[in-house]
């Protein structure tokens, strides 16, 4: 995976090592330098990025207000020599964090947080998209239509499908990591050991998903987002 990706910072040092450290990471690409927020704003609309490195402090338009005017599927990571900004980058949903003078090591961790991230959202969009995918089951990869998938259960260390048509599949899988993956809210979690596909739901019986014969519960928890799920569909 490719991350294209832009630097905005008002000192030139600080810009010219953060390039650097962009140089040498084989998996990201420099678009484009730039000492202000007022001169990125037209490159970056013309060629949006994935990650921005960005510095909070700077004349004419801070870090955190040009933050708040970036498209959703820019990730911001702030750079600054003050650890008092942490609390206002995050309230602008950064991605991380980055204190100066950075080292290449702290670099790489807020990367590899920016490339666990897209990691998700890209599978995400390629399900979504394709509307299928592959599971592991019994040495076999085993076509699975998204389309198919009743609800998934948890069991420790492996997760059991069961399809429409009966079938119940079998993989070793993380629960949470799944629960990342599948398109929101189409597949939602009701409960630590279940996610289930909502416009599959027939049948709620006293807050209890309803699958034939199987009583699925719903835990406090998740309580709040999926009786909001119901609400938004249900006939007043």
């Amino acid at each position: 995976m490719i991350l294209n990706c832009a630097i905005i910072d008002d000192e030139p040092l600080a810009a010219e090592l953060l390039k650097s450290y962009v140089e040498k990471t084989p998996f990201l690409n420099l678009i484009g330098s730039y000492n202000s927020a007022i001169t990125a704003i037209k490159d970056l609309k013309e060629n949006p990025v994935d990650i921005i490195f960005l510095d909070i402090q700077m004349p004419e338009l801070s870090g955190i207000e040009f933050a708040k005017i970036l498209p959703k599927e820019t990730r911001v990571i702030f750079t600054t020599a003050f650890n008092q900004y942490a609390i206002e980058g995050y309230r602008v949903n950064a991605l991380d964090y980055l204190l100066k003078p950075i080292s290449y090591e702290d670099f790489m961790k807020s990367v590899s947080k920016a490339v666990d991230y897209f990691s998700i959202v890209r599978k995400q969009e390629t399900y979504k998209k394709d509307r299928f995918m592959f599971v592991k089951s019994d040495y076999k990869l085993i076509r699975v239509a998204l389309d198919d998938i009743l609800y998934i259960e948890g069991l420790k260390d492996y997760v059991r499908f069961y399809l429409s048509d009966g079938t119940k599949l079998m993989s070793l899988m993380n629960m949470k990591k799944l629960e990342d993956y599948l398109p929101y809210p189409e597949f939602m979690r009701t409960h630590r050991s279940y996610i289930v596909h909502m416009s599959k739901v027939n049948s709620v019986d006293h807050f209890r998903i309803v699958f034939d014969e199987e009583y699925l519960p719903i835990s406090d928890s998740y309580k709040d987002k999926v009786q909001m799920y119901f609400e938004k569909h249900t006939l007043a």
